[in-house]
């Protein structure tokens, strides 16, 4: 996992990727599951992201980290947008 006070662009999905790469030829043995690699950022620019992503088969997460517990109605409308979004 990595945490970023500024925004995450193609440089950490590719530097996480690298990561994933190393632990999974290095350091796993027979029965270890891939290994999964997070990246949290104040920001994240959206569109670096997708593309630095979409060749890769890493389990790879890049999301933005919350300073507050989202209320119910917040939480809500993004559960909604999500589903949207995969439906398209």
């Amino acid at each position: 996992m990595r945490l970023k006070k500024e925004e995450a662009g193609y440089e950490d999905v590719g530097q996480m990727n690298m990561y994933l790469g190393y632990m999974e030829a290095e350091q796993n043995v027979e029965g270890d599951n891939p290994p999964i690699g997070i990246v949290l950022a104040r920001e994240k620019n959206e569109l670096q992201i997708r593309y630095a992503m979409s060749h890769t088969n890493s389990k790879l997460f890049v999301e933005k980290y919350h300073l507050y517990l989202p209320n119910e109605e917040e939480l809500r409308r993004d559960i909604e947008m999500i589903y949207n979004q995969e439906r398209e």
